[in-house]
C-alpha cells in the first residue's frame, strides 16, 4: 500500500499514537509508583495500517521481576483503543535506561535531580 493509499492520515495517526501515549502513562511501574512513560521506559511506539502496534520499551533493571506484571499492564491499558487490533510488548535494553530518561516529573516525584 503506498503512502497517498494510506487508510489513515497523519493526523489521525499522530491523533492514534497520542491516544496510546495517555493510555500507557496510566501504567504505573509497581516498585517506583511512576507511570512507565515519566520514567523513560517507552523508546518507541509503532502503529501500522492494519492495526498492528508495537511498542519498544525498557525496564529500570535487566532482572526486574515485574516484567510479566508490567507487559499484561500494558495490554490492559491499550486494549480500549480500537485501532489497535494485534499488540506487541517488545524489551529491549539498548540504549541502557538511566535516569538521565526520566521526566521532570518523575524526577521530582522521586527526589532525583
Amino acid at each position: 500500500m503506498s503512502m497517498s493509499e494510506s487508510k489513515w492520515t497523519d493526523e489521525e495517526l499522530s491523533a492514534v499514537q497520542e491516544d496510546i501515549i495517555a493510555a500507557l502513562e496510566t501504567v504505573i511501574d509497581p516498585e517506583l509508583g511512576i507511570d512507565i512513560v515519566n520514567l523513560g521506559l517507552i523508546y518507541e511506539v509503532n502503529l501500522d495500517e492494519e492495526g498492528y502496534c508495537e511498542i519498544k520499551m525498557t525496564l529500570t533493571t535487566m532482572g526486574c521481576p515485574l516484567a510479566d506484571v508490567i507487559t499484561e499492564q500494558i495490554h490492559d491499558a491499550l486494549s480500549d483503543i480500537d485501532e489497535i487490533k494485534k499488540l506487541e510488548v517488545k524489551l529491549v535494553w539498548y540504549p541502557a535506561w538511566t535516569t538521565d530518561r526520566m521526566s521532570r516529573y518523575a524526577r521530582i516525584s522521586l527526589g532525583i535531580r
